[in-house]
């Protein structure tokens, strides 16, 4: 070839090259959210989720990109959030509780799901061995029903007139039957009557504590439920309302003016699941990242909220807070 062939061939190649690079880089990769509730009450949870993955060497919108899908409440939507993530080919789902953990297997077998939350995942048929899953899926297990049980211990000495104490179930968890059975056993042995309210929407939440004065209930407890965690300003408010003392899942409802929590970090939690699913974007196997759950809990007593109730606080109760708020 002439030389004044050869310039102009060496220039288009040079020119082409940077293109090609592009068009061989490895794409960055996809996270599926499939979250239960909504954005806009999910800030909190999200920036530990985020602060997790950071930790694990992943920052979204600079080397990996995530992809959201809410079911706003309605764990009907579920299933087909869950299509939608495998169709968009993403490399992990993150999922949370049993609603969402159950739809994100049952749309795929070869993804990996990471999740958060979940009751009884063996005895569902979701994971194998939590020590050494041989599935797809691994994550952070809350085990709610367990505590849910030792909530009522806690209200039941918190308020220890109360020989009625509610309880507030979304029906439309799957779990929810467990539930009731598992705190009507607790509740017969702590000699206490517990009528069981039911509740999947903003509005049969209204109704539920409308029934309260009806049901000479003296306390509530609000069993683990992502919805219940959606909705926690109306639920506390509607409980200073109604002055009923409540307890709940996580210290964010008791940050929120509610009575008394007692649970994980819900913040630490998330911060373990963002871990958890950048491990598996660098290429952890799923059999060698063993399905955790918490080990340490928050007791979390709002002394305000009391004092509002004029309810006095046992001081062996405060003796036991990991906070109080005053």
């Amino acid at each position: 070839m002439r030389r004044r062939d050869l310039l102009p061939a060496l220039a288009s190649a040079a020119a082409a090259f940077p293109f090609a690079a592009r068009a061989q880089a490895k794409p960055k990769p996809v996270i599926g959210f499939l979250g239960n509730g909504s954005p806009g009450t999910s800030a909190a949870f999200l920036a530990a989720f985020h602060g997790g993955l950071r930790a694990a060497g992943y920052v979204d919108g600079t080397n990996v990109t995530i992809e959201y899908r809410w079911a706003e409440g309605d764990y009907a939507r579920l299933a087909a959030l869950a299509v939608d993530l495998v169709g968009r080919k993403v490399d992990v789902i993150q999922a949370s509780a049993t609603p969402g953990i159950a739809a994100a297997k049952g749309a795929t077998a070869t993804i990996p799901i990471v999740f958060f939350g979940g009751d009884d995942l063996v005895a569902a048929g979701l994971v194998d061995n939590l020590a050494r899953p041989s599935g797809n899926l691994t994550g952070i297990g809350i085990f709610g029903r367990e505590l849910n049980v030792k909530r009522l211990e806690l209200l039941s000495e918190l308020v220890p007139q109360a020989a009625v104490i509610a309880l507030l179930v979304n029906p439309n968890q799957s779990t929810s039957d467990f539930t009731m059975r598992d705190m009507e056993d607790a509740a017969r042995m702590n000699g206490r009557r517990l009528p069981i309210l039911q509740a999947g929407s903003a509005s049969e939440i209204d109704a539920a504590f409308a029934s309260l004065v009806q049901l000479g209930a003296g306390a509530l407890v609000v069993a683990s439920d992502p919805f219940f965690n959606s909705r926690r300003e109306q639920i506390v408010a509607l409980a200073a309302r109604h002055a009923i003392p409540a307890i709940y899942e996580w210290r964010e409802f008791a940050d929120a003016g509610g009575l008394i929590s007692y649970g994980p970090s819900f913040t630490r939690t998330w911060y373990q699941v963002g871990v958890y699913v950048g491990r598996v974007l660098a290429g952890s196997r799923i059999a060698d990242l063993p399905i955790q759950r918490p080990t340490a809990f928050e007791l979390v007593i709002n002394l305000k909220a009391a004092k509002v109730l004029d309810l006095p606080v046992p001081r062996t109760l405060l003796a036991r807070a990991d906070d109080v708020i005053e």
